[in-house]
Parts: C-alpha cells; structure tokens; sequence
C-alpha cells in the first residue's frame, strides 16, 4: 500500500488533476504547430503569402477574407458601391460626364448646327452682284428654304426621341431668329421690303424671348397653335420676297407678307397675355405657400 503512485495516493482528487494535466500536455504539440503556421502566414514571402494573400485564395481568417475582397472589389474597377458607404469610383463620373457630354452631338443639335452655318451664307447669297441677279437670288432662297425646313425637323426629332439639350435650348431659338433676321435685314436694306415691317416683326421676336425670361422663375409660356401659323406665315412670306418674282406673284407675296404682319402682331400681344396671368398665378401661389408655412 506504501509503494502505491502518488495520483492514486492522492484519491479522487488527485486523478483528475493527472488527468486535466495530460490534456493540456497533448494540446501543446498542436498549439506550436498553430503559432508557426500563423507566424509564417503573417511573414511576407517571395511568392507574395500573407493575410492578403489567403484573403485572396478564400483561406484564412474573416479578416483576411474581407481584405481580398477587397481587393477583388477595387479591381473590378466599376466604381458601384458596394453597400458599405464608400463613394463611387473617380473614373464612373469621368465616364458619366463624356457620355452627357457626347449626348450633345445628336442629329437634332446637328441640323440646328447647320442652320446656324447657313445664316452667313445666306446673306453672302442675297447680296451678291448687289442683290439683283435672280440666279443667286434662288440660291439664297434654297438655303433660306433648307434653314427653314430644319427648324420643323429639329425640334420634333428632340422631343420624339429624347434629345433635348441645354445646348439646343439656347441654340434653337437662337438660328431661328438669325436666319429670319438676316433675310428682312437683307431685304429692307435692298429696298424689297419696308423697314418697318422688318422692325415689327423683330420687335415681336425679341421681346416675346425678353418676356419669356422675365416670367420663367413662374413657369414656361408655351408655344400656342397661332404662334407656329404665325412662322410658317412668315418663313413663306419672306420666301416669296427673297424669289425675285414679278407680276401677279408680286402681288400675292404682299398680300402674304401683310397676313405674316397681322399674325405677329396678335400672337405677340397673346403671349403678353399669358405672361401676366401666369405671373399673377405665380404670385398668388407663393404667398399662399408663405402663409401655410406660417400657420
């Protein structure tokens, strides 16, 4: 009984504590062969090991899985966000403003382009051998023709298909006044064509577009029917006079050019019309709104 081990001496007690320490002696081999295996992981090799590359593999830890992709998220190069609150890639708003910016070039702005391109052509045309020769009078004709017919055409391409720009915006309204202004110029200053129907008419285009400026903060005049019969009346009426014609198609074309003057003059006080009513509903509408905030 005296020669009996010191565990089984120790009773119970003494049992487990033997056993509780074998364990942990077992453990010791694995937990070395752990601790180097994370040392070498941890040590940058030639072959470019580490976190990041068992981040790329799919090995390792959470942290070094997140770290590759990472890294597979940024090689994308996409520039989508990814749902964790980073910012679009640099080079995603550098693309998305060349495609707004090449939007501009769309057959609309095209045809509004050479409309403005015909304007000093025309007028090289009207005034050539001083204005009198009929042949380079029908080539300014076509180019007033061409420039007119583009007008029609433009728009209703950038409404139908989804073309509009700020750029045509400015633009078109801008070529419709100056291949029109160019051509009553033109013949006022040959003799062809009173100087005051030329200032009635110019008068009423420019001061609708003051008018449409002063009242835009309130909303859009938009274009009536009488306005659009009012520039065919006109684009044909100034066709006419531009055409060296004589003897009873003289006499229609004034007739025409009379009816173009009437139309100016009426539709130009209709838009003076709306411009006051949509300023006075403009008005009452933000002061009502005032007076809701108030409340």
């Amino acid at each position: 009984m005296t020669g009996a081990p010191a565990s089984a001496a120790g009773g119970p007690s003494g049992a487990r504590r033997a056993a509780g320490a074998a364990p942990a002696g077992l453990q010791g081999p694995a937990t070395g062969r752990a601790a180097a295996r994370e040392t070498r992981g941890a040590a940058p090799g030639a072959s470019g090991g580490g976190p990041a590359r068992r981040g790329v593999t799919g090995r390792g830890p959470g942290g070094a899985r997140s770290q590759g992709g990472a890294a597979s998220s940024a090689a994308s190069g996409d520039g989508a966000d990814a749902g964790d609150g980073t910012k679009p890639a640099r080079g995603g708003k550098i693309a998305a403003a060349a495609v707004n910016q090449a939007s501009v070039w769309n057959i609309a702005n095209l045809l509004t382009m050479l409309r403005l391109l015909l304007v000093p052509a025309f007028v090289m045309l009207m005034l050539a051998e001083g204005g009198n020769d009929p042949a380079w009078r029908s080539f300014a004709w076509a180019a007033f023709a061409v420039a007119m017919i583009t007008d029609l055409f433009d728009g209703h391409l950038a409404r139908t298909y989804d073309l509009v720009t700020d750029f045509g915006k400015i633009a078109d309204p801008i070529a419709d006044k100056a291949i029109m202004g160019a051509a009553l110029i033109c013949l006022s200053a040959l003799g062809d064509l009173p100087w005051w129907v030329t200032g009635v008419i110019l008068g009423r285009e420019l001061g609708v577009t003051l008018l449409r400026f002063l009242v835009i903060r309130y909303g859009v005049i938009p274009a009536s029917r009488g306005g659009k019969l009012k520039t065919l009346t006109q684009g044909i009426a100034v066709g006419m006079y531009v055409l060296a014609l004589t003897g009873w198609l003289a006499t229609l074309r004034w007739w025409v050019m009379a009816a173009a003057v009437v139309l100016t003059v009426a539709t130009g006080l209709d838009y003076v019309k709306q411009a006051i009513v949509l300023r006075r509903q403009g008005i009452a509408e933000r002061e009502a709104a005032l007076e809701e905030k108030e409340a």
